[in-house]
């Protein structure tokens, strides 16, 4: 999958998919399946268009939802996906400013060539969100693309989305969230060096690099770590602030413990699949309350995990 940015004409036409993709959930995959069979009959390459930061962390940073996943982890699905080419717009005062006919003609006729443009039904676009699908279709009779647009996929009498994924997930129903994501919640990253805690009371960690300090779900998970060329390994996951040995402001860390695991992964770039929440984040009086804690937490997420093999 090709990866390309900004207004530079791509001289190619394109198949394409408008959106913020954030999780790429079960509403997502099927819009993203008709957009590759129409670019397969049509010959054309697939491409989604998306943009960095998502808009609503432009516009009200403090208001804007928990990130589900970063802008690398939505490229890595795509192309797994088999998407031909992620077209990302940095989300600017300048590309908010674009009147709603302007995005059509500079950004999909000009610099993707659209042939085939397919939206959601609640798809706005354009300075103060003037634009809608049917002047999408007005343009494209006049610049030469067909706009289709899809309807709502209901999972079980639900909208999948992902504001109803991140509730979800700040709610721990995480098998709940796997149903509307068609697979596990996970978190993608490098484990990097950590302040050896872990390894000092008795359990080592691996400390995974969070790129948003905002993450949509807290507290201690049974998980299981893909990505060092073998079978998924499991173990226990902290997600959070750490409020027994830093301040309820801290920078949220994942740390996690790989049951019957000691090998040097420094900086490998690994997933963790969240498969159950066990707690919330506590703060104990003391470190050896905090090891009693985490024996517990070992033991709940192996009688877990022994039930999905």
């Amino acid at each position: 999958m090709r990866i390309t940015h900004g207004f530079r004409p791509l001289g190619t036409a394109h198949a394409l998919t408008i959106g913020n993709f954030d999780g790429l959930h079960l509403g997502h995959k099927a819009m993203l399946a008709r957009l590759q069979a129409v670019a397969r009959a049509r010959g054309l390459p697939s491409c989604v268009l998306s943009f960095e930061p998502h808009p609503r962390e432009f516009f009200a940073p403090e208001q804007a939802p928990a990130r589900l996943s970063s802008l690398r982890e939505k490229a890595e699905c795509l192309q797994r996906l088999g998407i031909d080419r992620l077209h990302v717009f940095r989300f600017d005062r300048a590309f908010s400013s674009l009147p709603a006919e302007a995005f059509i003609e500079q950004v999909l006729d000009r610099t993707l060539q659209a042939r085939y443009v397919l939206v959601g039904d609640d798809f706005r676009y354009g300075a103060k969100r003037a634009g809608d699908f049917a002047l999408l279709q007005q343009a494209g009779s006049r610049l030469g693309f067909d706009a289709e647009h899809l309807p709502t996929v209901e999972i079980a009498g639900e909208r999948a989305s992902s504001t109803a994924v991140r509730h979800a997930l700040a709610a721990g129903e995480l098998e709940h969230a796997a149903r509307l994501l068609g697979r596990p919640y996970s978190i993608s990253g490098r484990v990097v060096h950590g302040d050896k805690l872990g390894r000092a009371i008795g359990f080592p960690t691996a400390n995974i690099q969070l790129r948003h300090n905002r993450p949509p779900l807290l507290g201690i998970f049974a998980v299981e770590l893909c990505g060092l060329n073998g079978e998924p390994l499991q173990g226990v996951a902290s997600l959070g602030r750490r409020p027994t040995v830093k301040g309820a402001e801290a920078v949220p860390v994942l740390e996690v413990h790989l049951f019957d695991f000691d090998a040097d992964i420094y900086g490998r770039r690994v997933q963790v699949d969240f498969l159950h929440k066990l707690r919330d984040e506590e703060k104990y009086p003391d470190l050896d309350s905090l090891v009693v804690q985490i024996r517990r937490d070992v033991e709940n997420a192996r009688q877990f995990l022994a039930k999905t093999r």
